[in-house]
């Protein structure tokens, strides 16, 4: 990959903090290009999620020329053919190759099944303008293709591997939203385990003896919403009583102390873990922000990751939970898996 890539793993983060050591992804072995590892993940991603209005492609394009390597993308977010155009302005921009770039995107509820995957893939590639992607995540172990939400994701992830991995259309696939018992369950099945697992993971939801089971089983996790529910959409959810992630008192002590931001304290805890994180951003000042939070833009010590740690002992808060409305069980055995947010259609 492009050598400004190198500029994003683990490895290169200012911490004085060392996280536990992080074994490579196991590769499939049909895998076309390079195995998965950490090295080749960039863990600060750009989050496309609720991108809208007239300078989605210009924040994308914007984005890449900034430094970012890793797009996260999606097609229930109904933005991908301005996400593509910002892509291939931002390479122009840059004079970076296709390759040079992380590219994710996900399989929505409405194309689970053997029949379904491959038009759903096809329809995302053509939006984004690109031959392949470097991951397609499932995006929830939901399907709607029988008409009513239902768990179902078995027959799905083989008709992912067989259809979308052999051929080369995606170089590695992952899932999203599983929940301990449907990721063992899935691990159990086949023979082609996930190189990735996105989930929501922040200061408030922590989630870490799950994190050490994907460890343990050599998957790589991407925290999305790293800024718990600063997001508008989640507003609804909201505990009233709650503290905002960027207005909590200790991040900011820490912020004031570091000479960093809230959010820079916030990714760059999320990185320390060895998780890629994808936060969204749509204002110039706030995409350069958030990526100042690597190469040395932000310094935290372990007492600092430390006492982050321990903000969710006060509070657990799951923001994304559309259980309710889709009348399925997800979440089972994590924490704060009832929730509050109960979002029709969203990541």
């Amino acid at each position: 990959m492009h050598p400004l890539t190198r500029l994003l793993p683990l490895a290169a983060l200012a911490l004085t903090h060392q996280p536990e050591a992080q074994l490579p992804l196991t590769p499939n072995s049909d895998l076309p290009g390079q195995p998965l590892t950490l090295d080749t993940i960039p863990l600060l991603g750009y989050g496309t999620w609720n991108l809208k209005g007239d300078n989605v492609s210009d924040a994308v394009s914007l984005a890449i020329q900034t430094g970012y390597r890793h797009i996260d993308a999606a097609a229930v977010y109904g933005n991908e053919k301005d996400v593509g155009t910002g892509i291939a302005d931002g390479l122009a921009k840059t004079g970076l190759k296709r390759e040079d770039l992380w590219i994710t995107s996900k399989l929505w509820n409405d194309h689970h099944g053997p029949d379904n995957v491959e038009s759903g893939l096809a329809k995302t590639l053509s939006d984004l303008n690109l031959s392949y992607l470097d991951l397609y995540h499932m995006h929830w172990p939901v399907s709607t293709t029988s008409g009513t939400p239902e768990i179902e994701y078995l027959s799905t992830w083989d008709a992912m591997v067989t259809q979308l991995l052999s051929r080369g259309l995606v170089r590695h696939l992952g899932i999203s939203n599983f929940s301990p018992a449907q990721l063992t369950a899935l691990l159990n099945h086949t023979s082609h385990p996930p190189s990735v697992h996105q989930m929501e993971l922040h200061p408030y939801l922590p989630q870490t003896s799950f994190l050490a089971l994907h460890r343990e089983n050599g998957i790589h996790v991407t925290a999305y919403s790293p800024f718990a529910g600063t997001n508008p959409t989640y507003a609804p959810g909201r505990d009233d009583a709650e503290t905002p992630l960027l207005e909590n008192p200790l991040i900011n002590k820490i912020a004031a102390k570091r000479n960093c931001t809230p959010a820079q304290v916030s990714l760059v805890w999320g990185m320390s873990r060895g998780t890629s994180v994808i936060p969204k951003a749509q204002h110039a000042d706030y995409i350069r922000e958030n990526f100042e939070s690597v190469g040395g833009g932000c310094r935290l010590k372990a007492k600092d990751l430390r006492k982050i740690d321990k903000l969710s002992v006060e509070r657990q808060h799951r923001y994304n939970n559309p259980s309710k409305s889709w009348g399925v069980p997800l979440y089972e055995g994590l924490e704060d898996a009832g929730g509050r947010g109960d979002y029709r259609l969203r990541k």
